[in-house]
């Protein structure tokens, strides 16, 4: 064979060959695409397909929430629901049946100090009512001289006054024995101290033995009581978001400790003071406590204005989260895809996600971002 029938075989192999590849990749008969073929471009965020149509969009909806305001706080006591339990007796404490953090009930009985007062307040209570029975005595008898002309009505006055000031001392000792929570008709130097109202015990002042008392030199307060059945969330607002806080405001308040739980309060007071330092005024959150909240804990309170902010919302599976940052493909046209960093935000009934920036509502998006992504990688 010549070489030049040599070469028109070696052309006629290849050509067949070329249409033979050719008829494999697409059989018109059978109705079988093949694969997607990704053509990279000079521009990294985009990316071209022989076949668009197998990777479906879908257009970005609208979503109309409150202006949102992401703090931080702790939470505190009310302090119009923390009460002090104080012997008003000074002396020792002989007995102390609460400790701190316990849950105690109104009426409860708490500690008991032996005091050297009650003696004192009970001499006074037993001369008093000595005075005030002789002085009456003294009265009814110048009534009764009176009424037959032997003294003049001076006297019976005088007398009067003199009954009247003797009952007076005698209600006041009276008094300060209730003040000490002492029985009169059964006294004792041991004076029993009760809870003032239901609570925890957020404070713990004394010891066995330790002095008690409202004179002495240090903290009359021997007990502190908080009722936690409404609780404060104090936050710290830096100054340039101040004008997004209004009294009254919504607050969706997120535990750190219970991620799934999301409470509900309301903003209650806004600090007049900023801090010097780091320019943040303290606003306080009001909310009942369903139980779970303890003081100290941390939690991240969404404040939520009265105006509204619109966003876009995609189906999750439209959203790539590659290196901390999400991603969409956005069709470009001739068979290309863009990629587009998106900020995503909260997840929504129905598979949808909340896209706060990057594209705006009716924009068309790669539905399934993981076949387009998956294609582009096996490339």
């Amino acid at each position: 064979m010549t070489k030049t029938s040599l070469f028109r075989s070696a052309c006629f192999l290849a050509v067949w060959l070329a249409l033979a590849g050719c008829k494999k990749s697409f059989d018109p008969a059978s109705g079988a695409a093949s694969p997607a073929q990704v053509v990279e471009t000079g521009n990294a965020g985009v990316v071209t397909v022989d076949h668009p149509d197998q990777y479906p969009t879908v257009a970005a909806n609208r979503f109309d929430e409150p202006e949102k305001l992401d703090v931080t706080g702790s939470v505190f006591p009310d302090i119009s629901r923390e009460i002090p339990v104080i012997s008003m007796a000074n002396g020792r404490v002989v007995d102390i049946r609460a400790r701190l953090d316990d849950y105690v009930r109104k009426g409860q009985f708490l500690f008991s100090v032996q005091s050297p007062d009650i003696s004192a307040a009970f001499d006074t209570y037993v001369k008093a009512a000595a005075d005030e029975q002789l002085a009456n005595k003294a009265y009814l008898r110048a009534q009764d001289l009176y009424q037959h002309g032997a003294i003049s009505q001076a006297m019976l006055e005088q007398a009067e006054d003199t009954e009247k000031d003797a009952k007076a001392d005698l209600v006041a000792a009276e008094e300060q024995l209730k003040i000490f929570g002492v029985d009169k008709d059964h006294p004792s130097p041991i004076v029993k101290v009760y809870a003032p109202t239901s609570g925890v015990i957020v404070s713990q002042n004394i010891t066995e033995s330790a002095a008690a008392g409202v004179s002495l030199s240090g903290t009359a307060t021997a007990f502190t009581i908080a009722d936690l059945s409404s609780v404060w969330i104090i936050c710290d607002v830096y100054e340039n978001d101040l004008s997004k806080v209004t009294l009254g405001q919504e607050a969706k308040i997120k535990l750190t400790a219970y991620p799934d739980r999301i409470l509900t309060g309301r903003v209650s007071d806004i600090g007049p003071v900023l801090d010097p330092t780091i320019r943040t005024a303290k606003v306080r959150i009001e909310l009942a406590n369903p139980g779970i909240l303890r003081l100290g804990m941390f939690v991240t309170t969404t404040l939520l204005s009265r105006t509204t902010v619109t966003h876009a919302t995609v189906p999750a599976s439209a959203i790539l989260h590659l290196h901390d940052r999400e991603w969409v493909f956005v069709p470009a046209g001739q068979g290309q895809f863009k990629r587009v960093e998106v900020n995503g935000g909260s997840m929504l009934p129905g598979g949808q996600q909340e896209v706060l920036s990057g594209i705006t509502p009716g924009q068309q998006v790669v539905k399934d971002i993981l076949n387009l992504q998956a294609t582009v990688e096996a490339q």
